[in-house]
């Protein structure tokens, strides 16, 4: 049996490890899960905690699973970024932040050609770590859910139905321009709004829509399952936020309001009094748009069977039989193993 850690250090990371953490059960091995410096919002459907790092090396694992970009060097095991979003960001700068190396890391498991390409030309480099195209296992779930899995039924209506999501970021955020706009679409019933806004939106905003709440418009709060939201909906209507990639990756239309970020597979507009209209262009799925959807979602991730915690789990086992001992010796990086031991009160060599 081997053992397994999921090492999460954000809020974010709990959804994208979990995937991981069953398909470890699911074949008869063990996982136990560290956190650092957020809350404990484990259940009793987790894997156990590792409450020091003593405790983690004591557990041995083969290797360590994180989504975000630095992990510590005293951890045992081969060390595996899989990744806490897609390269398609609100800042110019995301895509060098994406690909952006530490030397901390033995696997990078990819989530589609966009960021495998780039990633194995920077692994034939640096010489010190393998990458492997598994997907996103943040994703599983979505994939495996099906029409029975839907909310439909209990929002009881046989409308279109329309999700609203936006980021909180102030500069980004169309949720205080649009709220009116919202209410009077939801007003006239010609749909049914399901709406959740991001967890750091500020409470006055986050107010407003929650009063919208009424026969033709549902509230959501941040911490309930998005997914079911993703798989019940037929149509967005967004900004900025990151929520709209995996959206797309159901083949669904977006219409994105004076997004960042515009591309041919959204329908992005900046006027508000075309919302309406460019929605009903959106429902009707014309072939040029649902093409260029297609192409995105074969471009970022095309794996979309539920599976992609299976093949990081098989990336793994196949670096350990291959590759491990055979790569360059990762940089020795000094002031970043400094600040690892400082920030996590760990000083032993």
């Amino acid at each position: 049996m081997n053992h397994y850690l999921l090492f999460a250090n954000q809020l974010y990371c709990y959804p994208i490890l979990r995937p991981i953490q069953d398909a470890i059960i699911k074949r008869g091995d063990q996982a136990a899960w560290f956190i650092d410096n957020i809350p404990n919002l484990l259940t009793d459907n987790d894997a156990p905690l590792l409450e020091s790092i003593e405790a983690v090396q004591k557990y041995n694992p083969v290797a360590v699973y994180i989504p975000t970009n630095w992990i510590p060097d005293f951890f045992p095991g081969v060390k595996v970024e899989v990744f806490h979003g897609f390269n398609v960001g609100k800042r110019s700068n995301t895509s060098q932040d994406h690909f952006r190396i530490r030397g901390l890391f033995d696997l990078y498991c990819t989530q589609g050609p966009d960021t495998t390409g780039p990633f194995r030309q920077l692994a034939e480099h640096h010489g010190y770590f393998k990458v492997a195209e598994t997907g996103w296992s943040k994703l599983d779930p979505l994939f495996k859910m099906t029409a029975e899995d839907s909310l439909r039924q209990e929002l009881k209506t046989d409308k279109p139905i329309i999700l609203y999501a936006s980021t909180f970021s102030p500069k980004l955020t169309s949720a205080p321009l649009l709220a009116d706009t919202i209410k009077s679409l939801s007003q006239s019933g010609r749909w049914h709004w399901i709406v959740t806004l991001h967890p750091k939106m500020p409470a006055e905003v986050v107010d407003i829509y929650r009063n919208m709440s009424g026969e033709h418009l549902t509230f959501f709060e941040s911490d309930q399952d998005i997914l079911k939201l993703l798989n019940t909906a037929d149509a967005m209507l967004c900004d900025t936020s990151s929520i709209l990639h995996e959206f797309l990756l159901l083949n669904k239309p977006v219409v994105t309001y004076n997004t960042a970020v515009p591309a041919p597979h959204l329908l992005n507009i900046t006027d508000k009094n075309k919302i309406e209209q460019t929605l009903e262009y959106a429902l009707s799925r014309p072939d040029s748009l649902m093409h260029s959807i297609q192409e995105f979602g074969n471009n970022v991730h095309p794996c979309r069977d539920g599976k992609s915690s299976e093949r990081i789990l098989q990336a793994t086992d196949d670096f350990i039989a291959n590759d491990m001992g055979k790569l360059k010796p990762k940089p020795f990086n000094l002031w970043r193993k400094l600040q690892m031991r400082k920030r996590m009160k760990y000083y032993r060599w």
